[in-house]
């Protein structure tokens, strides 16, 4: 695959947030949970300030801060690609600016949430973010969080942008998103786990996973193994990675994903309300996904 369809590698993690017993930002754990998903998860790349980093309860300040620890921590090891996107474009703007002077390689900009704006609302935010920095961009179409989807036109028209390169697709639109690999020279990473394979059948890239704290290297694995032909072995590591693909959102990601960390000796604290920890109950669960994803 050419590298512009995979501007980012192959494999990405949505990384959680690390947390003092408090509540406060704990910077160094960040930093070394950003060294384990690398050096022993295989990620090209890393996505902070986004949903599973819990973006909705951390300050404008505390964003800035963790993007600046983490690229201070992976250097040129992988691309540290910063989620700005909020339902206010002045706001995401701000965003934005404010990630590029800490460091970040890239921007995650969500679709607008909850006030539902008409495409060519969403086509005006878009561009307007882009425009703000000099950084790639990288879309993320998930309407069953954001409430509306970035339509295949628009996002055939925002393709037009220079700096806009990338979609992280949780839309579930095959034959959408088939288009616009057809019309684009957009990349298409799978928002969505247990989708990656079916996505890189059509021409996706890759994967920004939240699973991928613990599946990531034999994600990888399975992606590799698609990129050289042996469609079989790719095929079998989807089928082995599922329980985990989607057993990490058995309640919500994370919650899961801070409870399994734990259970592997990397304590990245607790969450921030409405947020709260995983239950025993749920502990349990996990423990049976991750054995039966062989991890």
């Amino acid at each position: 695959m050419p590298a512009d369809r995979r501007p980012f590698g192959r494999l990405l993690t949505a990384m959680v947030t690390p947390f003092g017993i408090s509540g406060e930002l704990d910077l160094d754990q960040a930093a070394a949970l950003a060294g384990y998903l690398i050096d022993e998860q295989g990620n090209d790349g890393l996505v902070i300030n986004g949903t599973t980093g819990e973006s909705p309860t951390t300050t404008d300040a505390e964003k800035a801060e963790l993007v600046r620890a983490v690229k201070d921590a992976v250097g040129d090891r992988a691309h540290v690609v910063a989620g700005v996107g909020t339902f206010d474009t002045v706001h995401t703007i701000h965003l934005a600016e404010q990630a590029a002077k800490a460091g970040a390689d890239a921007l995650l900009v969500v679709t607008p949430y909850y006030s539902k704006p008409p495409q060519t609302g969403v086509l005006a935010h878009f561009r307007a973010v882009a425009d703000a920095t000099e950084l790639p961009v990288m879309l993320y179409d998930i309407p069953g969080r954001s409430g509306i989807p970035i339509q295949t036109d628009t996002l055939i028209s925002l393709a037009e942008h220079d700096r806009i390169v990338a979609v992280k697709d949780a839309k579930g639109d095959l034959a959408g998103s088939s288009r616009v690999l057809a019309e684009t020279e957009l990349a298409f990473y799978s928002g969505d786990d247990a989708i990656t394979l079916p996505l890189l059948a059509i021409g996706g890239s890759g994967v920004v996973g939240t699973s991928t704290h613990f599946s990531g290297r034999a994600t990888r694995a399975m992606i590799e193994a698609f990129e050289r032909g042996d469609v079989a072995e790719a095929t079998r590591l989807h089928r082995q990675l599922l329980p985990i693909y989607t057993g990490i959102f058995r309640t919500q990601g994370t919650i899961l994903v801070k409870a399994g960390l734990r259970l592997r000796g990397l304590d990245v604290g607790p969450v921030r309300l409405p947020l709260v920890d995983a239950t025993d109950h749920e502990i349990s669960h996990l423990r049976e996904d991750l054995a039966a994803a062989g991890l």
